[in-house]
């Protein structure tokens, strides 16, 4: 492995999440003014996802008083606290210029939803059921 791989390799995050075109995150961004330095949110749609690696970027789209905002971030940024993905969204393509022209419901997106959620969710059901009987086998012991 070569110098230039093992320095990108430290400079990138440990965790991140995978992005996709449709889905709608949440962008905590370092902003500094002055001398002070203050966490920004930008939450929008991902309209594109560029580049690998170290240098792979995203832009997020959001329309805010009528006029839309676009801004580009550097996934492995140290200006970007955390990305959070509120939803999923089931497109087609991979970049999502349409969405310009568009406005109000015209802009909407599907959400993606996927079968395997569905068997995750019986799993957690029964969790809580298991739950309760051993705090019920604790407090029996705990009072002979």
């Amino acid at each position: 492995m070569n110098v230039i791989h093992q320095l990108e390799k430290e400079q990138q995050k440990k965790k991140v999440p995978a992005l996709r075109a449709g889905d709608t995150v949440r962008v905590h961004a370092k902003v500094v003014e002055g001398t002070r330095e203050r966490i920004q949110m930008f939450e929008g749609t991902v309209i594109r996802v560029t580049g690998g690696g170290l240098r792979q970027n995203f832009t997020v789209r959001r329309v805010t008083h009528g006029v839309g905002v676009e801004r580009t971030f550097m996934i492995h940024s140290p200006r970007i606290d955390k990305i959070d993905v509120l939803r999923h969204g089931d497109v087609r393509q991979g970049r999502l210029y349409y969405l310009r022209g568009k406005v109000g419901r015209e802009a909407r997106i599907r959400e993606r939803r996927r079968q395997v959620a569905e068997g995750e969710g019986e799993a957690a059901a029964e969790e809580p059921e298991e739950a309760a009987g051993e705090s019920a086998e604790v407090v029996a012991s705990e009072e002979s």
